[in-house]
């Protein structure tokens, strides 16, 4: 008698081309009641046979991929980050009007005095050799790192929890900040027309020369040690992440009966 042209059943577990095939889900029910299925969480619909550790469930939300999420979705959302933002900004950059004032209060003079050459008047420094110009920089520098140190500390104290458009916020905030400061400054100094206050107070008196900020890049002072001193407290007192791999719960399950499985 010949043999059957049917090919025997494949093994549990494979194909008929050799591959893996997930078993069905009377299967692992039964498993499962057997308590040889081990300690896990089946897979979405359609992978039932998918066994997921326990360890790794994450903290994904419910429904039908609940446990396989790795991160807990935290914070306030996109959306009011960048309302914060936006008004941790404007505040930073209000604090320019302090700035402004205690430089134009605090700033070194520079003294002038005028003169008449034939049809001209001619103004020149009285103190050639002074540093008061170079103070004059130099005093807004100091103010700057101050107040860019003391608005990261209290951004960090308001929210701790940070981000990335907060510290874009502090930045930002902190340039706007010294724009103001620099155009407050001259605004409240002495005026910018030199010859003519040289002719208002007449030949050979010392009058202050207006401020003037030579060094334009002490305007990047502020967010410069704003961002510095920000990042220095969210690393030392900012709040820890937590652990997106928790360990593995390895317990061997118990069966009803309270003996060990398999026994």
């Amino acid at each position: 008698m010949s043999a059957p042209l049917t090919p025997p059943p494949p093994p549990h577990g494979r194909s008929p081309h050799g591959g893996w095939q997930p078993p069905s889900a009377g299967q692992v029910a039964a498993a499962s009641a057997d308590g040889s299925a081990g300690h896990g969480r089946t897979g979405p619909a359609g992978h039932a046979g998918f066994a997921v550790p326990a360890g790794f469930a994450g903290h994904g939300g419910q429904g039908d991929h609940a446990g396989y999420g790795w991160y807990e979705q935290d914070g306030p959302g996109m959306r009011t980050e960048l309302r914060e933002a936006a008004v941790t900004a404007v505040a930073v950059a209000l604090g320019g009007v302090l700035l402004g004032v205690l430089w134009w209060w605090l700033a070194p003079r520079v003294p002038l005095t005028g003169d008449v050459v034939g049809d001209n008047w001619v103004v020149y420094l009285k103190d050639t050799e002074g540093e008061q110009a170079i103070g004059v920089d130099g005093t807004f520098t100091l103010l700057a790192l101050g107040l860019g140190a003391v608005s990261a500390l209290a951004v960090f104290l308001v929210r701790r929890r940070g981000g990335v458009p907060l510290v874009v916020a502090l930045g930002v905030g902190g340039l706007l900040g010294s724009l103001l400061a620099w155009r407050l400054g001259v605004w409240l100094g002495p005026a910018q027309d030199v010859v003519a206050h040289a002719k208002q107070v007449g030949s050979g008196v010392t009058f202050e020369a207006p401020l003037k900020l030579s060094a334009k890049g002490a305007l990047l002072a502020w967010p410069f040690a704003g961002l510095v001193v920000h990042l220095g407290l969210t690393a030392l007192f900012g709040p820890r992440d937590p652990d997106p791999f928790p360990p593995a719960d390895l317990s061997v399950p118990q069966r009803p009966d309270g003996g060990a499985p398999g026994a």
